[in-house]
């Protein structure tokens, strides 16, 4: 199993937000790609990245502007994170609206 998931809600609609690519990425000396999926049926992507990550900030960008349509008030959502054990699993939701979004550290 992947060490960081992820799962977008669409609070709007009341059901989860397929097809919206994901990406992972971990701050080093600048952004570096770790990994990327896009949200399933379920709205969730349960495979992204490794069983293992070195402890640091990383960032999920969600590129919610074609889900959300042209005129997307938010084109892409940006998560940054602090990972400070390497081997725990760490859980990142997104409740998304037209003109909303939050976030916090599922389980």
């Amino acid at each position: 199993m992947s060490l960081v998931t992820t799962h977008v809600l669409d609070t709007a609609a009341g059901k989860p937000a397929s097809g919206i690519p994901v990406h992972l990425d971990h701050q080093d000396s600048g952004w570096n790609p770790v990994a990327s999926g896009v949200t399933d049926a379920d709205g969730r992507v349960r495979d992204l990245g490794p069983e293992t990550l070195e402890p640091g900030v990383y960032r999920l960008i969600f590129e919610t502007g074609a889900y959300l349509g042209p005129e997307a008030f938010f084109p892409d959502v940006t998560i940054a994170f602090r990972i400070t054990d390497g081997t725990a699993h760490h859980h990142v939701p997104v409740l998304l609206s037209p003109f909303a979004y939050s976030t916090y550290r599922g389980s």
